[in-house]
């Protein structure tokens, strides 16, 4: 069944709506054709042939909205993006923590985790450190609120951008955290050990309730309007301990909202005041 015409102005208001009642995503008109171009595969295997009856769809079957949200919502990422980010998190975070923290286990948050690089970037920098100091032990707990993405992180096999990225950056680890597959390259077994995975709302508590040393949240905060924003730093400052840091995408900043972080360096901040 073909669709027909493209979103009508009412219809594209509803749908930005339902965007955020599902995701907290704010998104403009000016996303129309990108939201007609994700939404159309969808509506012609289901045969709906309005964007109206899809949003419809939407409303009354609960069955629907996962997959409403893996459509919606954007998962680009890449090994050991922002590299700075990673030499903080090696050459700085890792041994002040572990120097303070020996006999305790780090506990990770990658939230808004989508296909998993982060994750695994992160765990290959523990197994690394865990090799050079015996007695270091971590658990990462990776969401999304996107089921279809978890699952490809759950994989961990990966090809394309990442494959490339990663094989000029960390040639040596390749061949030692990946193996080979039939689309590009695929995490071992070893690496996902200490891996969890779970879908998660961030304008939600994450639940059960945990604190970790580090989190993630990269990237993400783009997506919202201040009001979001603030709330899913409220919930993230929950789920950390006193010490933990908080990292966020180069493109953010937090400057200008209502929260209780202290500004270490870019992208980085604290629960503590420094000095």
């Amino acid at each position: 069944m073909s669709v027909s015409a493209g979103l009508s102005p009412a219809t594209l208001s509803a749908l930005i709506a339902l965007v955020r009642k599902h995701t907290g995503i704010a998104m403009t008109e000016r996303k129309s054709i990108l939201l007609e171009r994700r939404l159309r595969p969808r509506m012609q295997a289901l045969e709906i042939g309005s964007y109206q009856a899809y949003l419809d769809k939407v409303e009354q079957d609960r069955a629907e909205i996962p997959h409403f949200i893996d459509l919606v919502t954007t998962n680009d990422t890449l090994f050991f993006r922002t590299p700075q980010v990673w030499d903080y998190v090696e050459q700085e975070f890792l041994p002040q923590w572990w120097q303070t923290h020996q006999g305790k286990r780090l506990k990770v948050w990658s939230a808004a985790a989508a296909s998993g690089e982060e994750l695994y970037s992160m765990a290959m920098l523990c197994e690394e450190f865990q090799e050079a100091h015996p007695g270091f032990s971590y658990q990462i707990h990776a969401t999304d609120i996107s089921q279809q993405i978890l699952a490809v992180a759950r994989a961990g096999e990966y090809t394309g951008r990442s494959v490339e990225r990663i094989n000029v950056s960390h040639p040596d680890w390749v061949k030692k955290y990946f193996k080979p597959s039939a689309k590009g390259l695929q995490v071992v077994d070893a690496l996902k050990k200490n891996v969890e995975l779970a879908q998660h709302n961030l304008l939600t508590p994450l639940k059960p309730h945990k604190q970790f040393d580090l989190v993630f949240l990269r990237n993400v905060l783009i997506y919202f309007d201040q009001e979001h924003q603030e709330t899913v730093l409220k919930q993230a400052r929950h789920s950390m301990a006193p010490h933990s840091r908080l990292i966020l995408g180069e493109s953010e900043s937090i400057g200008g909202l209502n929260t209780a972080y202290h500004f270490d360096r870019p992208m980085i901040y604290t629960m503590e005041k420094s000095g």
